[in-house]
Parts: structure tokens; C-alpha cells; sequence
């Protein structure tokens, strides 16, 4: 196989909103060079783009500084340290039980630092086979099978199926890749399917130009915050508006 060829079997293993530029940005920023395992050189790849397999680690509480592994390639993109850090301090910094769905979940972090610091149960979704795979590896890698279910399906089914199931949510953390209006599909449908307990919350990650509503009817929003390119919206159940 020549170079050209070659070249053109390898791009095909990139989404093509790898063209998006702040796209890349933000990608790079939360991986930084040093937690590459590797780069690709070849002339026209977005730079700095990671293509095996990736190490995380969870924050705090029980299973603090333990490693728990993404996907391979470029399909997620895991929160950056920092940021889950901030989300976790204001929202907890640690639970006494509870009930989370981690939406998009790609290695599932969220969802295990939460399990880390106290929730008691998670619902891991994402409609990636491969995601699947590693939220499950890594949720045998720490021993909570008990606590979690992992459903390989569509967001939109997954909140039908949590609303069937008569399941109340504490915690939303939302972090799809950059669909500004399935969010606001999403939170639209949180709310008529009255899937979040009183004072529950929701926590949307997007790019930091993203405007979402004030209010999603009962679900109104809290605060707002800004980490380099990244925006963090908080909003939580109002029963009294």
C-alpha cells in the first residue's frame, strides 16, 4: 500500500467535525501532549490528535487516584481534571447516596468520580459499542457492578426507558459531542417526562459560545462558569416558581 493510500485508510478513522477548529482546541487542551500515547505526523491531520487508548483518573473520594481507561480514538472526549474538580465542588463535594444519569458517557468518569464520592447508584448511556465496552471494564475494574447499569442506546430511548422504569434522578451530567440543540431537546424532555427529583440537578459541558434557556420549565438554571473554551451550566428542579 503507497503513502496516499495509506493516508486515506487512516482519516477515515476521524469524524469528520474533527474539521471543526474549536473543536480540536478544546480536545487538545483537555488531553495536553503529555497524555498522548500517540500523535499523528502525516501532512493534513488535525494536530495533536491521540490514537490508542487513554488513562484517566478518578479525583477524590473512595477510589481516588485510581486509573479508569476511554475508548479508543477519537470518539470521546473525557472532562478535563480541573473542571470535574470545580463541577464536584460546587455540586458536592460528596453525596449521601443518590441516583445519576451519566448521559453520553464515553468512559463513564463522571459517573464512577461520582460513585467515588458517595451516589449510590449510575446509569451509564451511550450509544457507542465501544464506549460500552469500557464504561463495563472499568466498572469491574473498581467492583461496583451492584451500583451501575450501562445501556448501549440513544439518549432519547434511555430517558423513556428511565421514565417507564419510574426512576427518579438526583444528577444529569450532560456532555454530548457539541449537538448544542439535542441539548435543548434534552433538557425539554427531562423535564416533561419528570425525571428529576425536587432540587435535582442538571450539568450541561459545552463549547463556551453554546446559550442555553434560563429555564426549562421547572428546571431553571443556577449558574454558570467558563474554563478556557468549556462552559458549565448548572440548573436545578424549582417545584416553586
Amino acid at each position: 500500500m503507497n503513502a496516499a493510500v495509506a493516508l486515506k485508510e487512516e482519516r477515515k478513522e476521524f469524524p469528520k467535525r474533527l474539521g471543526n477548529s474549536k473543536e480540536r482546541e478544546r480536545r487538545n487542551k483537555d488531553w495536553g501532549i503529555a497524555s498522548f500515547d500517540a500523535l499523528v505526523s502525516c501532512p493534513g491531520f488535525p494536530p495533536f490528535i491521540h490514537t490508542r487508548s487513554k488513562k484517566m483518573r478518578i479525583v477524590a473520594g473512595k477510589f481516588r487516584s485510581r486509573l479508569i481507561q476511554a475508548p479508543k480514538g477519537d470518539q470521546t472526549r473525557p472532562t478535563l481534571d480541573k473542571v470535574k474538580e470545580a463541577v464536584f465542588s460546587r455540586i458536592g463535594p460528596y453525596f449521601d447516596g443518590g441516583v445519576m444519569l451519566d448521559l453520553f458517557a464515553g468512559s463513564g468518569s463522571m459517573g464512577l468520580e461520582a460513585l467515588s464520592r458517595g451516589i449510590e447508584r449510575v446509569y451509564f448511556v451511550d450509544r457507542s459499542p465501544a464506549a460500552a465496552a469500557v464504561i463495563k471494564a472499568n466498572i469491574a475494574s473498581l467492583q461496583v457492578e451492584a451500583q451501575c447499569d450501562v445501556w448501549k442506546c440513544d439518549s432519547f430511548a434511555a430517558l423513556r426507558r428511565l421514565a417507564g422504569m419510574g426512576v427518579q434522578l438526583d444528577l444529569v451530567y450532560l456532555d454530548p459531542p457539541y449537538q448544542k440543540q439535542q441539548l435543548h431537546k434534552i433538557m425539554m424532555q427531562l423535564d416533561a417526562l419528570n425525571l428529576i427529583r425536587d432540587h435535582g440537578q442538571v450539568i450541561l459541558e459545552s463549547l463556551k459560545e453554546d446559550e442555553f434557556d434560563e429555564a426549562y420549565h421547572q428546571l431553571r438554571r443556577v449558574k454558570e462558569a467558563t474554563y478556557g473554551i468549556s462552559r458549565i451550566s448548572y440548573y436545578r428542579k424549582e417545584t416553586e416558581l
